[in-house]
């Protein structure tokens, strides 16, 4: 049985690179880190290492209840620490008594810089403190380089990663039916928009599955995929619990807090 045949086509590169860091660990008999990973490929990954007893699997983002975390590889003799996940943590400091920021506006700056999205984790906002993890290989350079968010200046100030604070993630249930589970459908259904105004946001690459941009109004969703539509909040498909006298699915949807 394919590995393969669980996962979508799209993922099945990275499906390769975690089967190439499982073996570099378990030939080389050595710790591998990964960069940033989001919580799709954080269950990938779990799920091809599974309960491995040759290579094991640690993972932190910095904070407790973290979204994005590194990966730890390691071989069953080696014991882990949160120093092997060489991760920074930082405040950012900005006149927030005269103006304010937005995350899109913090992780805009962030690319700007060149920066892939994989070398910095979470950015959490507490009303008006900015907090942020980053990959301590590239700290320095964003220390140095990180200095405006739009047209304000900032300053990076690191924290210890025990400051980081993660919000706690809620949801609220809702309760849906679609005629197909396309993502155009999908979306104008759990965010009770026109099917024609969903496609709209999808070809305006406004639409993530899993945190990912996708394009194509009919790419197949299913149970556990998490949907975020920009300016509309993220939501995700609890249950989706066969199909209506009219032939239509019933779907059970948390929409974030």
């Amino acid at each position: 049985m394919s590995i393969y045949q669980h996962f979508r086509p799209e993922e099945h590169d990275f499906i390769d690179q975690v089967i190439e860091w499982k073996e570099a660990v378990s030939h080389q008999y050595a710790p591998k880190l990964t960069d940033f990973l989001d919580p799709r490929e954080q269950d990938i990954i779990k799920s091809i290492i599974g309960h491995d007893d040759d290579v094991k699997l640690d993972f932190s983002g910095g904070a407790l209840d973290a979204e994005c975390k590194r990966a730890f590889l390691y071989p069953e003799y080696y014991i882990p620490s949160l120093e092997d996940f060489q991760l920074k943590g930082y405040q950012l400091s900005y006149p927030e008594k005269f103006v304010q920021i937005e995350h899109r506006q913090v992780l805009g700056s962030l690319l700007g810089l060149g920066l892939k999205r994989n070398k910095f984790g979470d950015i959490y906002f507490h009303e008006k403190e900015v907090q942020l993890a980053l990959s301590a290989e590239v700290s320095a350079f964003v220390e140095l380089q990180f200095q405006a968010v739009g047209k304000v200046k900032v300053s990076l100030q690191e924290i210890p990663l025990s400051d980081l604070i993660a919000p706690k993630t809620q949801w609220d249930e809702v309760s849906t039916t679609a005629s197909s589970l396309r993502l155009d459908v999908l979306v104008a259904a759990i965010y009770n928009i026109s099917r024609q105004k969903a496609q709209l946001f999808i070809g305006a690459k406004k639409v993530k599955v899993n945190w990912k941009t996708v394009e194509s109004t009919s790419f197949e969703c299913a149970k556990g995929d998490i949907l975020s539509l920009r300016g509309f909040g993220r939501s995700k498909i609890v249950t989706i619990d066969g199909k209506t006298k009219k032939d239509k699915w019933r779907i059970i949807a948390g929409k974030q807090k």
